[in-house]
C-alpha cells in the first residue's frame, strides 16, 4: 500500500516518494515488524496460545512446561500485515503471504491439539504447501538456476524444477522445526538467514549494476522479496527478546513451520540452491540430520548414527554438557562464519 501510495502522492509532497523507495520500505518493515512484535506478542500469547505440555524425548523438556507455547499465531499475522503496507504486491507475493499463513495456521491447530498430529499428516501438508508455492514461482515455466564458480546457469524444465523445489520447502520447514528446541536458537538462525537472504535479494540480486558486475542474475522483484526477508528479521528480532534464555514464550509450529517455508521461499526466489547451505547450514545440519536418520531407519531400515542425539542441539546439552547459552552461542558463530566465508567466495569466484 505505501509503495503505491507514494507513486501517486509523490508530485503532491516530495517527501512521499520515500514511500516507493525499496531501501526506505526495507528499513520500515525491520523496524514496524520487530516494534509491532515486541509489544502485543506477550499479551496476545498469553491470551490465546495454548500451553507447552513438555516433551519426553527433548532435553531440559520439563523446563518450558507451562510456558505459551505456539506464539507462531500472533508474529506471523502480525508479520503479514505489515506486509501488506510495505510490499509492492503482486499475486506472486500475495500467495506466498497466503501460504506463509497457511503454514502458520496448521502449525497453531497441531500445536493447540490434545494430541499432536502425526508426522505422515504434517508432512503430506508441508508437501501440499510446497507443491502450491513451487507452482507460485515457476508459473510452469522453465527456471535459470546459476551456479557456484561459474558464469554459466542451468535451465530446469518445470518437471524437473517443482520436484525439486518441493523437496527443498519440505526438507527447510522441517529441520526449521527440529531446530525449535532450545531458548532462542531457531530464531537467531532464522534471523540471520532471513537478513543473509534479505541484503543478497535487494543489494545484489535486485540491482542493476551491482548483479552485472558480480556476473549473477538480475530479478525484477528481487527487491520485493528483500524487504519480505528484512521484514521477517524484524519480526523475529521483537521475539527473540520475550524469547531469550530463559524464555517466556515459545513460537512452537505456528512459527517454526511459517519461518521455514518462508527461508525455503526465499532462497529459491534467489536462483541459486545451494544458498540454503550458505545462509542456513547450521539449521539444516542441526534439524535435517535427524531427518534422514528416522528415515533411513523407517523405510530401508538402515541405522546410522547410533551414538548421535538429534536433534543436535539436543546432543550437545545431553552428552557434551552445553549449557542453552553455550548452544546458542557457539552455533550463531559457527552460522556467522559459514556464511561471511561462503559467501564471498559464491560472489566472487565465477
Amino acid at each position: 500500500m505505501f509503495y503505491w501510495l507514494g507513486s501517486a502522492l509523490e508530485t503532491v509532497w516530495g517527501p512521499f516518494r520515500l514511500l516507493s523507495s525499496h531501501f526506505f520500505l526495507g528499513g520500515l518493515g525491520f523496524v514496524m515488524s520487530g516494534l509491532f512484535t515486541w509489544k502485543y506478542l506477550p499479551r496476545l500469547a498469553e491470551k490465546y496460545c495454548p500451553r507447552d505440555r513438555g516433551r519426553a524425548h527433548a532435553v531440559e523438556a520439563a523446563k518450558s512446561q507451562g510456558k505459551p507455547t505456539g506464539a507462531g499465531i500472533v508474529f506471523i499475522p502480525l508479520f503479514l500485515l505489515i506486509q501488506l503496507l510495505v510490499l509492492p504486491l503482486s499475486w506472486e507475493v500475495l500467495g506466498i503471504l497466503f501460504l506463509t499463513l497457511a503454514a502458520c495456521v496448521f502449525g497453531f491447530l497441531d500445536d493447540n491439539a490434545s494430541d499432536a498430529w502425526g508426522e505422515y499428516i504434517k508432512g503430506a501438508i508441508d508437501l501440499v504447501i510446497g507443491v502450491a508455492a513451487a507452482l507460485l514461482i515457476c508459473q510452469l515455466n522453465p527456471v535459470e538456476i546459476w551456479l557456484p564458480f561459474t558464469k554459466k546457469g542451468l535451465s530446469l524444465d518445470p518437471l524437473i524444477y517443482v520436484p525439486l523445489a518441493v523437496v527443498w520447502i519440505w526438507v527447510a520447514i522441517n529441520a526449521t522445526n527440529c531446530t525449535d528446541g532450545v531458548d532462542g536458537l531457531s530464531g537467531t538462525l532464522s534471523s540471520m538467514a532471513f537478513l543473509s537472504l534479505g541484503g543478497l535479494l535487494y543489494f545484489v540480486l535486485g540491482h542493476v549494476e551491482m548483479s552485472s558486475y558480480l556476473l549473477v542474475p538480475h530479478y525484477n522483484d528481487g527487491a520485493t522479496y528483500g524487504i519480505l526477508a528484512l521484514s521477517m528479521a524484524g519480526t523475529l528480532a521483537g521475539y527473540l527478546w520475550h524469547n531469550a534464555h530463559p524464555s517466556s514464550l515459545l513460537m512452537g509450529d505456528a512459527g517454526s513451520r511459517a519461518m521455514g517455508f518462508l527461508l525455503g521461499v526465499l532462497v529459491l526466489k534467489c536462483g541459486n540452491p545451494f544458498l540454503g547451505l550458505i545462509v542456513a547450514g547450521v539449521l539444516l545440519v542441526n534439524g535435517g540430520t535427524g531427518l534422514v536418520k528416522v528415515a533411513l531407519l523407517r523405510f530401508f531400515k538402515i541405522s546410522i548414527f547410533k551414538d548421535i542425539r538429534f536433534p543436535l542441539h539436543d546432543h550437545v546439552r545431553k552428552n557434551m554438557n552445553w549449557s542453552t547459552p553455550q548452544v546458542l552461542v557457539r552455533f550463531s558463530l559457527i552460522q556467522l562464519s559459514l556464511t561471511l566465508t561462503l559467501m564471498v567466495l559464491l560472489l566472487k569466484l565465477r
